[in-house]
């Protein structure tokens, strides 16, 4: 959901890690230097899956530390005791398991979903947003999260970046092993050139699945709450915001200057899709 993902920004770490182990392995003569293009692949794959994989796993302890986020165990008041009940009733309707529930300190507009499986995710909330909208915008918000975890969007994710990082560390590998001095910084430097077009295509799937959210959003809590939520958003656009880009999930900063790199669609676009335009 997270933007350049705080998924992607770990696989990129993992990834980096990924390029020396393997280097280390050819060196120990693990993997040899003119391996078959077969068999490098699948060290590849088995790199670059166990990077986005380990992304994943770690998806929700590290959310929780980036923002600051605070679990609802026992809902402490009012608006805590509602936040639980409409995710439960949420959770119900979509045929999952009751997700985590927290909030976070943050006076933007911010919500997100993460976590490794449908029936153990997280949903956050920031402050700001508890402050900025009614209820009913609230709820839509809180259906669009929902909707990502239903549709499996993180372990969707986690695959295609899986299959881009084997084929970034293959590419890489190919091209650096024509060089007879350096290969080591010229596979850094070309994976990492690499992962930025490859997180391109990740950019890409976010935007698609944030419209999919959207509509499963109109389907459990109404299409009028879902436009009025992203239509109180775009008050916030323009202001500076607080939260890291990559975990500003629900998407008031997804329109960028580097357009191929936003992970949110326009909120113009998102609402006219609902409204059917």
């Amino acid at each position: 959901m997270m933007r350049v993902l705080l998924f992607v920004a770990t696989n990129f770490a993992v990834l980096v890690m990924a390029a020396v182990a393997m280097s280390v392995l050819t060196a120990l003569g693990f993997i040899p230097q003119d391996a078959p293009y077969i068999q490098l692949l699948i060290w590849c794959a088995v790199f670059g899956f166990g990077g986005s994989i380990f992304s994943l796993a770690i998806s929700k302890w590290m959310a929780k530390r980036a923002t600051g986020a605070r679990v609802i165990e026992t809902p402490s008041n009012d608006i805590e005791r509602w936040l639980l009940d409409t995710v439960r009733r949420q959770a119900e309707a979509s045929g999952v398991d009751m997700p985590e529930v927290a909030i976070f300190p943050s006076p933007d507009p911010n919500a997100f979903a993460t976590g490794m499986f449908r029936n153990s995710a997280l949903v956050a909330v920031s402050a700001g947003l508890l402050q900025a909208m009614n209820r009913d915008e609230v709820e839509a918000v809180l259906a669009h999260e929902m909707a990502h975890v239903v549709n499996g969007d993180m372990v969707t994710l986690a695959l295609i970046q899986g299959v881009l990082n084997t084929f970034v560390l293959f590419i890489a590998r190919l091209i650096a092993s024509q060089f007879d001095r350096g290969r080591f910084l010229v596979f850094i430097a070309l994976q990492m050139a690499f992962g930025i077009l490859a997180s391109m295509v990740v950019a890409w799937f976010s935007r698609w699945r944030e419209y999919r959210a959207d509509a499963g959003a109109a389907r459990l809590e109404g299409a009028p709450s879902m436009v009025a939520a992203l239509d109180r958003l775009r008050t916030w656009k323009d202001q500076p915001s607080r939260l890291p880009d990559n975990l500003a999930a629900f998407g008031i900063r997804g329109e960028g200057l580097m357009r191929l790199m936003s992970t949110h669609p326009p909120l113009e676009d998102r609402i006219a899709r609902l409204q059917g335009r």
